[in-house]
């Protein structure tokens, strides 16, 4: 997933998904996109949930792109 944050917040957005337990991989980058955070899920809902509940509710997420992998 890439995800743009508020300015300056990236790394506190950091903090904030390394402690979502689906998130197996996590690094801030310059550029377009300020986060690039790898997840797992074992179904497409629950990969749903995430995206909507879990990372797109966060406070400092401006934006996500998620690219999927099976």
């Amino acid at each position: 997933m890439l995800i743009s944050s508020e300015i300056g917040e990236e790394y506190s957005l950091y903090l904030q998904l390394k402690e979502i337990p689906e998130i197996r991989d996590c690094t801030v980058t310059f550029g377009n996109y300020d986060i690039v955070a790898k997840f797992e899920t074992n179904t497409v809902q629950e990969m749903n949930d995430l995206i909507s509940y879990k990372v797109r509710k966060l406070e400092k997420v401006r934006s996500t792109i998620t690219l999927r992998i099976i």
